[in-house]
């Protein structure tokens, strides 16, 4: 299981997945933080860096891409 941070229903998470062989993404949850609960300098870039690519829409239990 990985995880990377996202922005879900626009506000910060973590979000767990699975990335299988052929390259399908299974997303397992997510949970609400932050971004003050991480300080170093390295926890802010990976912030920045995650979200500006992985933006999620979820309803119900299923996770959506959303494309800006």
């Amino acid at each position: 299981m990985s995880w990377s941070f996202a922005i879900i229903n626009n506000r910060l998470a973590e979000v767990f997945f699975d990335r299988w062989k052929n390259g399908r993404v299974v997303f397992r949850g997510h949970c609400y933080v932050k971004r003050s609960e991480y300080k170093t300098k390295q926890e802010q870039k990976w912030i920045d860096r995650d979200t500006a690519k992985v933006r999620l829409v979820c309803r119900k239990g299923k996770y959506k891409r959303v494309l800006k």
